[in-house]
Order: structure tokens, then sequence, then C-alpha cells
């Protein structure tokens, strides 16, 4: 039986995987929590095989809970859900030694075969991600910083972005005029378009 910790801030999200993967007869949920540092916690508590989580969330996001999860229970593997497939998160997952990665459009069998993978040892990424990755090349943006543009995107203020992601206005305004500078852009919507053309955001 493998046992599983799944993480993700939006509850019923996090309920229909778990339904999905409480259908597979060798996977069993033993903790769900809505933060990255309950994850931690409850990582600690349970020591699961796998850790399955969401790449957005309050506290510590996937990846930060991901780091310290690999220090404090090294017996456990870690997996990326995400709605936000950017090459830059795939590359940092990877680098801080996540073993799975995959967007939440993902069946609930793809997910679980990827589980089992993990468990096993092996590594699981998308392989559309992965092709964006290859083809994306190296981005010159942090994760913040795309997220930020992301959001600006949309039509965002200052103010709502800040919310949003819960950083200060003031990091916000920092985080885009960095963007717009490292992609050699003359304003925000530049910047935007530039990224989104190289698949950054």
């Amino acid at each position: 039986m493998i046992r599983v910790l799944l993480a993700d801030d939006e509850n019923l999200v996090r309920s229909a995987i778990a339904g999905l993967l409480g259908l597979q007869d060798d996977l069993l949920i033993v903790a769900q929590a809505a933060s990255g540092t309950e994850a931690v916690a409850m990582a600690r508590k349970e020591l699961p095989d796998v850790a399955v989580l969401d790449l957005q969330m309050p506290g510590a996001d996937g990846l930060a809970a991901a780091t310290q999860i690999h220090a404090s229970v090294p017996g456990c593997a870690t997996m990326v859900l995400t709605s936000h497939g950017r090459p830059g998160y795939l590359k940092r997952a990877l680098e801080i030694g996540v073993r799975g990665f995959l967007p939440k459009t993902s069946s609930g069998s793809v997910l679980a075969a990827a589980i089992r993978t993990v468990a096993g040892g092996g590594r699981y990424v998308d392989p559309e991600l992965a092709a964006d990755a290859i083809a994306a090349g190296e981005s010159p943006l942090t994760p913040r910083e795309a997220d930020v543009l992301e959001l600006a995107a949309d039509g965002a203020t200052i103010e709502e972005i800040a919310v949003r992601i819960s950083l200060s206005p003031g990091t916000v305004r920092n985080h885009l005029s960095s963007a717009t500078g490292k992609l050699g852009a003359h304003n925000r919507h530049e910047a935007v378009a530039a990224a989104r053309r190289s698949g950054w955001i």
C-alpha cells in the first residue's frame, strides 16, 4: 500500500482528487492539508511515501513545502500538481528533487500511475510540460516575477495582485519593474507580450 499525503488549498479540488485516488486499491490517503505549512507538519506526523502538493498554496507554496519535506522526511517522495505549467516552475521543481510534475488537467488514472512511478523511485513529468520547457529555453524571470506578470496580463491592479499572492503593493511593483527590465520592455504590457511569446507565462 502506497501512503499518500495530498495538499491543496482548494477544498473542492482536494476532495475530488482524494476521491479519485481512493478508488485505487494500492493507494491510501493518510493525510490532507490545505496549505504548504500544514503539508509539512502532516508529512512529519504521518510519514507518507508520496506527498502530492499543489504548486500555489498559502504559507509555503508547493516547491517550498517539497524542500522542507525532503529535509525532514527523507523517505517521502514529492510530486507537484499545477495549473501553472510554466517552464520555470518545472525546472525549479526538478532542481530541488521533486519527482513528479503534472497539470491539474491530468486524469485520475494518470495521476495514480504517476504516484506509483514516483513511489517506486522513478520520475514522472507530463510530456507536454516537458516539451514546452525545452522549447521555451531559459527564462530570465523568477517564478514570482512570472506570477506577477501573469496576473498583470489579466488586467489586475497592483493592489489586486498584492492581495492575490500575499505580497505588499511595493513588492509587486518591484517584481513588475524587475521583470520589465529583464525582458527589455518599456512597460508591463510589452513585458507580458514578450514573456508570452517565449512561453514563460
